[in-house]
């Protein structure tokens, strides 16, 4: 299940979104679920690792987050992983029109595991309300950069 964002960021670069966005710790600014996120491997690069503590549908999760891909003011791809659910954040980055600010499509792909995995089809609404809630919350964290 996919659930996509678009956001466009007036007077804020590519670069410093990208910067902002690589450093998984500030999903605890802009990830309406996270409560803390914590590097734990690595020097935030590709093959770096983050702990990271959520709470979804009034249920703490624990998920291993990996950075697997970066490209420089362009591309911000990471993955998570539990026993129930695999997640692939995707932040797509580029400049805005005329060059002025920036426009980032966010893409969290959401594959569950197991049992949960036939829960699927009711999570369209609560996926739905956390791609809401992380777009409000980008929106007024993005402009500040």
């Amino acid at each position: 299940m996919r659930i996509t964002r678009t956001i466009t960021v007036d007077g804020t670069a590519p670069a410093a979104v990208y910067a902002y966005l690589k450093d998984f710790t500030n999903s605890e600014q802009w990830d309406p679920g996270t409560v803390e996120t914590t590097l734990v491997e690595g020097d935030g690069g590709v093959g770096s690792k983050y702990h990271n503590r959520s709470v979804f549908r009034g249920r703490e999760t624990e998920l291993t987050y990996e950075t697997v891909d970066l490209q420089p003011d362009r591309l911000v791809v990471m993955r998570g992983e539990n026993r129930t659910v695999t997640a692939v954040d995707t932040m797509s980055i580029r400049p805005g029109r005329d060059g002025a600010g920036t426009v980032l499509v966010y893409e969290a792909d959401f594959t569950f595991k197991g049992l949960a995995k036939l829960a699927t089809p009711f999570m369209r609404g609560p996926l739905t309300t956390l791609g809401d809630d992380a777009e409000e919350a980008l929106n007024r964290e993005l402009p500040q950069l």
